[in-house]
C-alpha cells in the first residue's frame, strides 16, 4: 500500500509519527464507456456554454452564483479560507464509541506508526481497547479540515472520518407517523429478533456482482453466453394483520 497522508497523533504532550493509509477499495470493475457504433472510447471535453468551443485548463476558474452573477475565486482565495495548515491528528477528547451514531461515520483509513513512534502507538492501541474509548479529533488533509475518530481494529488503529453536524440533514423533513405498538405485537418481534440474532461475521457475505459481471464479460470474449438468471418474485404475506406476519415469520428457521 501507498500512504496519502504523513503527520503524527496528537494527544496531551504526546506526538505519535504516523503514515495514513486508505483502508478501503472498491470492489466495482472499471468499466469504460464507449460508442455504441463503433466500440469507440468516449472522451469529455470541457466546453465554453456560449461559444461551444473547448477550453483549456489555463483558462478555467471557479465560481460561486450569487444573484444570477458569478463571483469567481482565485488560488489566493482559497488559501484565505483554508485552515491552519498542521500535520497533527489532534484528539481532542475520549469519548464512548456508542455515543457517535453510525450516520456521521464516512471513510475509513489505517494508521501506521512510524520507527520512532511505535511505543507510544502500541501504548495508545491498548489504552484504548482496554477503556473501550475512542479518540475524537480534527485534522487538515489536502487544504480541508476534518472531524475524525480513532480507534483500535484488532493490533491497528484505525482513523474513521466523521461528518460534521451540519451535514446531517434534520429528522423533521421526513413524515413519519406516530404509532403505539402492541404489547402482543412488541413481544413476538423481540422473540424473532432473539430467534435471529447470533455472533457477527461479514466475511460470510460476498459481494457477488462483480464475479458474476467477469464471468460474463470473459464468456463473451471467447464468444460464448450465459444463461439469462430469472429475476425470483417474493410475495408479500397474504395476511395484513402483523400479529400473524409475525407468528409466520417465527416459523422459519434462521438462514444460514
Amino acid at each position: 500500500m501507498r500512504s496519502i497522508w504523513t503527520g503524527a497523533i496528537g494527544f496531551g504532550l504526546v506526538n505519535i509519527p504516523i503514515k495514513l493509509y486508505s483502508a478501503v477499495q472498491g470492489s466495482e470493475l472499471d468499466l469504460d464507456m464507449l460508442d455504441k457504433k463503433d466500440n469507440a472510447n468516449i472522451k469529455f471535453k470541457r466546453v465554453n456554454e456560449h461559444t461551444g468551443k473547448e477550453v483549456s485548463w489555463e483558462n478555467i476558474v471557479k465560481g460561486f452564483k450569487i444573484d444570477d452573477r458569478y463571483v469567481v475565486l482565485t488560488d489566493e482565495d482559497f488559501e484565505k479560507a483554508s485552515p491552519e495548515k498542521s500535520r497533527i491528528i489532534e484528539i481532542k477528547e475520549f469519548v464512548a464509541e456508542t455515543e457517535i451514531d453510525g450516520i456521521y461515520y464516512e471513510t475509513p483509513y489505517y494508521l501506521e506508526p512510524d520507527k520512532s513512534g511505535t511505543k507510544a502507538y502500541a501504548l495508545l492501541r491498548d489504552a484504548l481497547h482496554k477503556t473501550g474509548k475512542v479518540g475524537f479529533g480534527s485534522f487538515v488533509m489536502r487544504n480541508k479540515e476534518g472531524l475524525c475518530l480513532i480507534k483500535p481494529m484488532e493490533h491497528v488503529l484505525v482513523l474513521n472520518r466523521i461528518r460534521w453536524a451540519q451535514e446531517i440533514r434534520p429528522l423533521d423533513e421526513l413524515k413519519i407517523p406516530s404509532s403505539q405498538s402492541k404489547p402482543a405485537e412488541m413481544k413476538m418481534a423481540m422473540e424473532l429478533i432473539k430467534q435471529l440474532s447470533g455472533p457477527f461475521d461479514i466475511a460470510k457475505y460476498k459481494d457477488t456482482y462483480t464475479d458474476e459481471l467477469m464471468k460474463l464479460i470473459k464468456a463473451k470474449a471467447k464468444g460464448g453466453k450465459l444463461a439469462k438468471t430469472t429475476m425470483r418474485v417474493v410475495h408479500s404475506t397474504k395476511s395484513s394483520d402483523l400479529l400473524s406476519q409475525l407468528k409466520a415469520s417465527l416459523g422459519k428457521k434462521k438462514a444460514s
